[in-house]
């Protein structure tokens, strides 16, 4: 399996992978207190920023993520972030997660190009035959858009995460095998 991490692109989003020459431009996307509202950590803050960007560089550094920076090729903007965790090539299984997008950009398809991306990078190139992700349950954006894709509900994990504020979430577990994958691309999967 090719873990290696390269720039991914499609007619809509453009994935740059994560460096500390990024830092200014995912800064000026991340002041928004709502964008990680649902998921541990706060972005908002200068603290929490530098916080969130270091633990992103060093998970990169030990190969445990593979982080990237959304370039909107539409309007040509950066629009926030995701990422590959949870890698486990000897069982073939990754997730896809972490993913913040502007306001801005919300409902206008790019969630939709990156995830195309990423899934088809996941199960093309780097070999892996299963997909995650974990959704906040009160998240019915993100949970819908998963769905779309062919991810199914698998499990609702009970109160296993704290956020910023305090609350402990319940965590919807979504997965998506490569077979499904294949059959949605060729309009098979119900």
């Amino acid at each position: 399996m090719d873990s290696g991490i390269k720039e991914l692109q499609n007619a809509r989003a453009h994935l740059v992978p994560l460096a500390g020459a990024n830092y200014r431009l995912l800064r000026e996307v991340a002041r928004d207190p709502e964008l990680i509202r649902y998921s541990p950590g706060i972005l908002h803050t200068q603290e929490g920023f530098e916080a969130y960007f270091g633990k992103a560089l060093a998970e990169m550094r030990q190969g445990i993520s593979l982080v990237f920076l959304i370039l909107d090729r539409k309007t040509g903007q950066y629009a926030g972030s995701t990422r590959f965790m949870r890698m486990d090539p000897a069982n073939q299984v990754l997730e896809i997660g972490a993913t913040w997008i502007a306001k801005s950009f919300w409902g206008t398809g790019l969630n939709g190009a990156v995830k195309e991306l990423l899934l088809a990078e996941a199960f093309g190139q780097m070999g892996y035959e299963r997909v995650e992700f974990r959704i906040d349950e009160r998240n019915l954006r993100s949970r819908k858009a998963v769905e779309k894709l062919g991810a199914r509900l698998e499990g609702i994990l009970r109160s296993n995460v704290y956020l910023s504020d305090g609350f402990k979430r319940n965590t919807c577990v979504y997965g998506l095998l490569r077979e499904e994958w294949a059959d949605s691309r060729t309009g098979q999967f119900g």
